[in-house]
């Protein structure tokens, strides 16, 4: 009769919830919460409706309350970008993609139409850094055009990892052209206009019309060059520009920007120089450094790179001597018919990667590429051409009864 009922289910489940909750900030054993647990914990503890937003004012109050955390730039990032919220409200979504360096095109969107000034000194007028902070802060003033994205990518860059695609593969075609040249000028006495041999064509890497079903050789012809002038312009190249554009957007979008470039090449050389081999880079390096020039261009007052109308004009007298070269090397008169030279038209397909899918990956540093319609136009455009040069490799040179040169 003294006795208590037991409390039923619901209320023992509950109230063992309440202890299990009471005791969690103290549990040793708790797993580790992912970051953006972490943020969202954060979050939740002003906003407490669960609305998905809160204040601007509670927002400066909890970055005050974790400005230990965080590094300098990105609380300055943070502060404009509450500034520039006309309804005084931070958005959840937003806030965890931003301290998970998960950049959306609505923080972009929203500090640049933002009316705060960022208060805090330029990277250019910054003191007392290291060598290796000097060099970041060198590669950020010479592709990003923006200083708030210059200050993000001080901060967030780690050198882990390393810029490793543009490296690896310099390394293995300045291995790879050099063996086969050095071997190639001592069998053939003829260490430079070489290409045209029989028995220099006969290798694996290079493509060759009357071998283009093996579909590997649109990539590896890379590994070859005309000549040890080639070779120099592109490794050149490839270490200057790639390797500060591997730094800055990852291996990954670089290495798309570059393989599609090389690819393009090949395949523009297939459908529009039919008779003609392809060797060297140019296709890739092409890409990378019109994409490169062209982000300049568009956002010339931007970009605070020193000298960057000389270098520019540099990089352009390169080019065009180097394209020159191609073209008169072409239709120069073969040493061994009907060997021909090879293709200029491989620098013409990378010359069109760089200029449409390369600017889109360049002026979309740390945003998501699937969020730009212009990324699905080209890829679009990219892929109907691939599409179209695969099945002219495989009807049009039966069609058009061409005759080719023997096969090496």
């Amino acid at each position: 009769m003294g006795e208590h009922p037991s409390p039923g289910p619901a209320v023992a489940a509950c109230a063992e919830a309440e202890r299990i909750e009471e005791l969690e900030p103290e549990a040793d054993e708790r797993p580790p919460a992912a970051p953006e647990d972490h943020w969202k914990v954060l979050f939740e503890k002003f906003d407490p409706g669960s609305t998905g937003y809160i204040s601007t004012g509670k927002f400066r109050s909890l970055l005050e309350s974790h400005s230990s955390k965080l590094d300098p730039h990105k609380k300055e990032v943070l502060l404009a970008l509450a500034d520039s919220h006309a309804d005084g409200q931070i958005c959840y979504q937003d806030f965890v993609n931003l301290m998970s360096n998960k950049r959306s095109n609505s923080f972009r969107q929203a500090i640049l139409q933002g009316n705060r000034r960022l208060s805090s000194k330029a990277l250019l007028e910054e003191k007392g850094l290291s060598l290796s902070q000097r060099l970041i802060r060198h590669v950020a003033y010479e592709t990003l055009p923006r200083e708030i994205d210059r200050k993000w990518y001080y901060d967030s860059y780690t050198c882990c990892p390393p810029p490793w695609f543009m490296i690896t593969v310099t390394l293995l075609e300045a291995r790879t052209r050099v063996t086969l040249f050095l071997y190639n000028g001592v069998l053939l006495d003829q260490f430079v206009l070489q290409v045209t041999h029989p028995r220099y064509l006969k290798n694996s890497l290079v493509y060759h019309p009357q071998l283009r079903a093996q579909a590997w050789r649109y990539l590896t012809y890379i590994f070859m060059h005309a000549g040890v002038e080639q070779l120099g312009l592109n490794v050149a190249l490839q270490l200057l520009v790639g390797v500060p554009l591997e730094m800055v957007h990852g291996a990954t979008r670089i290495g798309l920007v570059y393989v599609a470039g090389v690819v393009a090449g090949s395949l523009a050389v297939s459908v529009a120089d039919m008779t003609a081999p392809v060797v060297g880079s140019s296709g890739g390096v092409y890409a990378l450094v019109s994409a490169h020039l062209a982000n300049i261009v568009m956002n010339w007052s931007g970009m605070k790179c020193q000298f960057k109308l000389l270098r520019m004009a540099v990089a352009l007298i390169c080019m065009s001597m180097e394209f020159g070269r191609a073209v008169w090397l072409r239709f120069h008169p073969s040493a061994y018919p009907p060997c021909p030279h090879p293709s200029f038209v491989a620098h013409l397909g990378g010359v069109a990667v760089g200029i449409t899918l390369g600017v889109v990956v360049l002026r979309n540093y740390e945003q998501r590429l699937q969020d730009q319609s212009l990324w699905w136009i080209f890829v679009t455009m990219y892929t109907i051409f691939v599409l179209f040069a695969v099945f002219w490799n495989i009807f049009a040179y039966t069609l058009l009864d061409l005759k080719l040169p023997p096969p090496p």
